[in-house]
Formats: structure tokens, sequence, C-alpha cells
């Protein structure tokens, strides 16, 4: 079995509507598995909702009351991690017998985390904390550590992900190219142009199939007494997608999708993998282990309090 199809889901998730949004994913999941994908990549913070163009209430030295009762809405709207929602898509995936990685904000304690779950034919198997949440992302997300840098083997290919701008991380790359990661799952709501040519080098850079889902995502997607700094117009674009899936010879197979939702599928060839690693192979052949060392410490870093 040498080919693998994959698929992108290009959706919003809407604000404090969690279970809203987890019926979605369900259903989602399920029509891209009846288009006989076995790997399925929902966005970014799916599950949670990305608030794009929100400010919180915060300046730098002030918050408002007004920002503080918007990040309680956002943190009930956040799921935890196993939890009920993790357990109703691991049992999708068990029933649809294919892999998902999906988008999330978890609630860890009283902070959140931006995550990509890890379901497969054995239900919930792992999640991803991001690394480095970008710019005003941090008012809202906490770090991830090295504890939670999983690649998944599904018998077939090898899972990783990198969420959004984790994406522009070299060390990070290096380490997860490092683990063998064949399918590069990069949910994200980085909607610009020049993203295609991330996951192109992405591709290019670790010969691996790149599998990008981003959010599309409009004014009237939100609830009305929210207001983003784009304005209230509900025909308004915040987020404009772009989803694709690219080859390790950088070959775009499907995307950039615009212009509204939808499934992006691809037949991959998995000796694709092999081809491409021919003359690159960034931590095999063409790599000088004499003269760089990567270190990575996969602590986890929770708080422990001796009594």
């Amino acid at each position: 079995m040498t080919h693998l199809t994959a698929a992108v889901v290009q959706a919003g998730s809407r604000l404090f509507d969690t279970p809203g949004d987890l019926g979605r994913a369900r259903d989602l999941i399920r029509e891209a598995a009846g288009r006989g994908a076995e790997v399925i990549v929902l966005p970014e913070a799916f599950l949670g909702g990305y608030p794009k163009g929100l400010d919180f209430g915060v300046t730098v030295g002030s918050r408002t009351a007004e920002g503080r009762e918007l990040f309680r809405r956002y943190a009930e709207s956040a799921i935890t991690v196993p939890g009920p929602e993790t357990a109703e898509l691991g049992a999708l995936t068990r029933e649809l017998g294919c892999h998902a990685v999906v988008g999330a904000v978890e609630r860890r304690g009283s902070t959140l985390h931006c995550v990509a779950l890890f379901f497969g034919p054995e239900g919930f198997l792992t999640h991803h904390r991001k690394l480095m949440p970008t710019a005003a992302e941090r008012v809202i997300w906490g770090t991830g550590d090295g504890s939670t840098m999983p690649v998944v083997d599904t018998g077939r290919a090898r899972l990783g992900a990198a969420i959004c701008w984790e994406n522009y991380m070299p060390l990070f790359r290096a380490a997860m190219y490092a683990k063998g990661v064949d399918l590069w799952c990069a949910p994200t709501v980085d909607d610009r142009e020049n993203w295609q040519a991330t996951m192109c080098h992405v591709a290019l850079e670790g010969r691996c199939f790149v599998l990008s889902a981003n959010q599309y995502l409009r004014r009237a997607d939100l609830p009305a007494d929210v207001h983003p700094v784009q304005g209230d117009a509900p025909d308004t674009v915040l987020i404009g997608g772009g989803s694709t899936i690219v080859s390790p010879l950088g070959e775009v197979l499907a995307g950039p999708l615009r212009d509204g939702e939808g499934i992006l599928t691809a037949e991959l060839d998995l000796g694709d993998l092999a081809r491409g690693r021919f003359d690159l192979d960034v931590t095999g052949h063409y790599a000088r282990p004499d003269i760089f060392t990567l270190e990575v410490d996969e602590t986890a870093r929770d708080v422990r309090f001796a009594g």
C-alpha cells in the first residue's frame, strides 16, 4: 500500500460555541473520510475558536474589566485534554478507521494552550502544545514545553504537527525532522500569500508531505456582542483560508483554497518520501553531526510543590 489519501479541512469555528464546533468537526471529519481520506487535518484552534481581531482590553500596563470578562468567556469555551470532546472525536476516528489532527484550545488549570490533538483508529492518541504563541496570542495562551512534541506512527507514515508560526522555528523543524516525520500537519490561521512559500519550503527542506489546514472566518460568524478591529460588516473576511497540500519535492497537490470553506483531498504517493530524500536528508546523509549538534529538552515543565 504505497498510496495514502489525505484531506485538509478549511472551515471557521464560532467563538463561545464549543458544542457546535465539536458537531461541525465531527461532520467535517466524517465527510472527509467519506471521500476516502485516511489522514484528516482541521485548522488551528478549531475547538475553542481563534479570536481574530479581538484585543481583550489590553494595552501596555493596563487591562479592562470588559477584556477580563471576554477572557472568562473564552476560557469557558476551551476544552480539557483528555476530556469529553477528545473522547467523542476518538470514538469517531475509531468508527471510521482514520487518523485526524484537530486544532483546539486546551484549558490546563487556569492557563489556556493552543494545541493539536492526534486521533487514530485507537481513539485519542496524544497532543502537542504550541511552543510559542505569536505576538498578542501571548495575552491569551501559555507556552508549551518539549514534552508534547509527538510524532505518531500510523503504520504507513509518521505524523507530526507544527501550529502556525511554529513553522518558522528552525530548531523545532530540525527536532521534528529528526523524529522522522513524513506527514507534516500545519493547522494555522495564517492566510497570507507568503504562507504558501513557507509550506513549500518545509516540504522541500524536510522532504515530507505538508498538510496545511486554515480557517475561513467572516465577521458574521462571530457573536454580535464582540467587535473585531476589522469592523462589524457581516461579510468582512477575518481569516481568508489558503489551505494546501504539498509534496516532498514542493509540488502543490491541492489548493490553495480561497474564498470559502471546503475540503481538499490529495492522493499521496508515499514512495515520494524516499525519492525526495535520495539527495536531501537533513538529519541523515545531508547533516553534519561532526559540526552541528541539536539538544532538545523534552522534560515536562509542570510546577510541583514539595510538601
